[in-house]
């Protein structure tokens, strides 16, 4: 998956973000992300229910989230750094 996507800041602002990669944990969608003016790829995670229509993505913040997932993202993507 390569493409864009908006989300809404916390001052209500869009943001447009690349889309790198995306993986399913544990049944849970996952997507890296980046913006085109910063040099940091953030994880979102979809908290949605199964029977919403749109995708809900919060930003991964837990340590050891962000650890596990952020391996499998850098090991299908090598030339990437994650911070």
């Amino acid at each position: 998956m390569d493409g864009k996507i908006i989300f809404k800041n916390e001052q209500g602002e869009n943001e447009e973000f690349t889309v790198l990669l995306e993986t399913k944990v544990n049944n849970i969608k996952y997507i890296l992300v980046e913006k085109e003016d910063e040099e940091i790829a953030y994880i979102f995670k979809d908290t949605s229910d199964d029977s919403s229509e749109e995708a809900v993505y919060e930003v991964v913040l837990d340590e050891d989230e962000v650890g596990y997932i952020g391996k499998i993202f850098s090991e299908l993507l090598e030339d990437v750094d994650l911070v």
